[in-house]
């Protein structure tokens, strides 16, 4: 039976629980990706999906993004200011919570592919999300749980009660945004039919406006939010928050009746063990030469609700074992057992987990690098902030790369991809893989930068006799714009390549799993920066020299260590060149 024959047949819950035959439709109506309406009825392209429901979960983004970096971008500031941590207590606490948004994704990407899907997900994540904004807004606002004000240099300690009224909103609002990032991308992509070649091409630049989205919130934050937190008080500084995101849960539902769902599929992770038992359980049986031998179920959709089935590919063929149906197996009743015998398209679920590992490990190394965000911060101290009559916060001039980000995702949606198409006749223009290595090359872009900027600083403070004088020297901070520039422009081909990559070649019931995979690279790549610097701290500091990154960086060598990273970017570049010159695409 053809996809169209399958949806003619729909069966409908009626008194008598009888089949209903639809008239004869055209094989256009309906989505072909397997989707269906919030009554699980099959989706129609008409009525459901595309850009009309996107736009609802694209404000959904921006008001939550801007919920999130309200908090998250002055977050040391009122550790330090209003709960009277130290410096190094504070900075702690900063990393560890920003470590937990994004390892948390795991949790809310297993329950959205294994049990709720992405829809029921996200909102129950964004009621915990709503709740820890709340209780952060009360903390603020309540006396009775901040604090007294510091007499002169006496600071009281915040109370067992007000430390953890504050903490605990705050690791609410670790569980809610982490539970809901993995799935809102991949349910605002899963609004285009990825098997209708037009819709697939808005899927691409939806993944663009999504993060355009993800960056006005993140600038007005850091504008905007930041200002009032500064200004009018925390209290009003984090309700503003919280009113962004009562403001994109009421987007997001508000669009309930036009959305397209995907099925969640049960646990990719019992499905990726059952894979790897059969397979060992099997370990003498030779696999056959004819793929046609190896267990499939019939029809067109595979035994994995929600999933299309995937093609037999001839990679990694130890785990096709896990597909053979052997004389046991056949005349046993452990033909039924899927830890005995599997699907092809289990095991290719797998495999494509295997081939994806490559790429994914690659792209940590760019993590790292846009994590020197706090170096380029420490650099730019150390330059004159003049403007005019105008001084520019260090931090502030980060948001050119925000901007930047701004202006190439337009330019890239609108004049790059058109002119690339022409060329490489690719619908997208180029492939995931193609825009992320051309991000890895502007990330290395990046790092040179600030290392040139380094190098002309220290050259100035040699011929000023500043070197041992921790001071600015007389060079202009917005020599680092090119470098935040050239960051913003790498983000919008790796990030967002990242994006759509672990999209497109994630197995039907694994998206959401595959967006967390993406997002946990974050998190390592922060993780293998802060290790990187205790390693140069460590190693240069020898023998009483006071190292490449020393309080005084007149004094030191910062632009060493911005070569380090450029040169560590650079191998990496090449390792995952010979990575996506093997890799090969998913075929369903």
């Amino acid at each position: 039976m053809d996809a169209a024959e399958d949806r003619r047949l729909l069966v409908q819950e009626d008194g008598d629980h009888q089949p209903l035959l639809l008239p004869s439709l055209d094989a256009g109506l309906y989505t072909g990706d397997g989707s269906v309406d919030i009554k699980g009825r099959p989706a129609t392209r008409r009525t459901t999906g595309n850009w009309r429901a996107c736009f609802f979960i694209l404000g959904n983004e921006c008001c939550e993004r801007l919920a999130y970096y309200g908090i998250a971008k002055n977050l040391v500031t009122y550790l330090k200011v209003k709960l009277h941590q130290g410096n190094l207590e504070a900075a702690r606490n900063v990393t560890t919570w920003t470590g937990t948004c994004y390892l948390t994704p795991l949790i809310g990407a297993i329950l959205a592919d294994s049990y709720w899907g992405k829809y029921w997900t996200i909102a129950v994540f964004s009621s915990v999300y709503f709740i820890g904004l709340a209780v952060l807004t009360l903390s603020a606002s309540v006396p009775a749980l901040q604090p007294p004000s510091c007499l002169g240099s006496v600071c009281p300690e915040a109370s067992l009660l007000q430390n953890g009224a504050f903490f605990l909103g705050l690791y609410m609002v670790a569980l809610g945004t982490g539970g809901i990032k993995p799935c809102v991308s991949s349910f605002g992509a899963d609004q285009f039919d990825d098997s209708d070649p037009t819709e697939r091409v808005k899927q691409g630049s939806f993944f663009n406006w999504f993060y355009f989205c993800i960056n006005t919130g993140a600038f007005v934050s850091g504008t905007v939010i930041v200002w009032i937190q500064d200004n009018s008080g925390w209290g009003i500084g984090f309700a503003i928050p919280t009113v962004c995101m009562a403001l994109a849960i009421a987007s997001f539902f508000s669009a309930s009746n036009i959305y397209r769902f995907q099925k969640p599929g049960g646990s990719p992770l019992t499905r990726v063990c059952q894979v790897v038992v059969a397979a060992f359980c099997k370990w003498h049986v030779e696999v056959p030469h004819d793929a046609s031998l190896l267990y499939e179920v019939d029809g067109q959709n595979s035994a994995i609700e929600g999933s299309r089935k995937l093609e037999h590919t001839s990679e990694l063929e130890f785990l096709d074992k896990a597909a053979i149906i052997s004389a046991a197996d056949a005349k046993s009743d452990l033909f039924a057992n899927p830890w005995r015998v599997c699907t092809v398209t289990q095991v290719e679920e797998l495999k494509i987990l295997v081939r994806m590992f490559p790429v994914w490990a690659t792209t940590i190394i760019f993590s790292a690098v846009y994590a020197q965000n706090s170096i380029f911060i420490e650099q730019g101290m150390v330059l004159d902030k003049r403007v005019g009559s105008f001084n520019i916060p260090p931090a502030s001039l980060s948001t050119f790369d925000v901007i930047s980000v701004m202006i190439w995702i337009p330019f890239y949606d609108r004049v790059l991809i058109p002119i690339a198409r022409k060329f490489t006749g690719r619908e997208k223009g180029f492939s995931d893989l193609q825009r992320i290595g051309i991000g890895l090359v502007l990330s290395i872009v990046a790092v040179a930068c600030a290392a040139l900027v380094e190098l002309k600083r220290l050259e100035i403070a040699r011929s000023e006799d500043l070197i041992h004088e921790n001071v600015a020297v007389p060079m202009s901070i917005l020599w680092q714009i090119p470098q935040y520039f050239f960051a913003g422009a790498a983000e919008v081909f790796t990030a967002i390549g990242q994006l759509e990559f672990f999209y497109d070649q994630a197995p039907d019931a694994m998206r959401s799993l595959c967006a967390a995979f993406a997002l946990i690279t974050v998190s390592a790549g922060s993780y293998l920066s802060s290790i990187l610097l205790t390693l140069v701290s460590y190693l240069t500091t020898q023998g009483g020299d006071p190292g490449w990154i020393p309080d005084n960086l007149n004094e030191g060598h910062l632009d060493r260590f911005f070569w380090l990273i450029a040169g560590i970017s650079f191998v990496n570049f090449l390792v995952y060149i010979g990575c996506a010159m093997r890799y090969k695409y998913k075929n369903v």
